[in-house]
């Protein structure tokens, strides 16, 4: 984790016993220094993969968009097209 940012701001969460005996648990098998460390290690991981995928399919729909829109446009093929056609089919011979 990065300390060289300065942490000024604070988050609160209500915990039942039983949640917080588990990440209590859990942190002391991960091997973080605090239940706090532990659970923003986790939750910042986590939110960064669920950014990531949302980021991956907003790319993925918009590179289908584009590509089906480039396919069945009717525009002839230019030159750097047809030459990489070419090597294909040198390469496939």
């Amino acid at each position: 984790m990065d300390t060289s940012l300065s942490k000024n701001e604070r988050f609160e969460i209500r915990l039942s016993a039983e949640e917080r005996a588990l990440f209590a648990k859990a942190q002391k098998l991960s091997g973080d220094r605090s239940i706090s460390s532990f659970i923003l290690r986790v939750v910042k991981n986590q939110a960064q993969e669920i950014v990531r995928q949302s980021e991956l399919l907003t790319l993925t729909q918009r590179d289908r968009n584009r590509f089906f829109e480039l396919a069945l446009s009717e525009s002839a093929p230019n030159s750097k097209l047809k030459s990489a056609a070419a090597r294909y089919q040198n390469l496939v011979k």
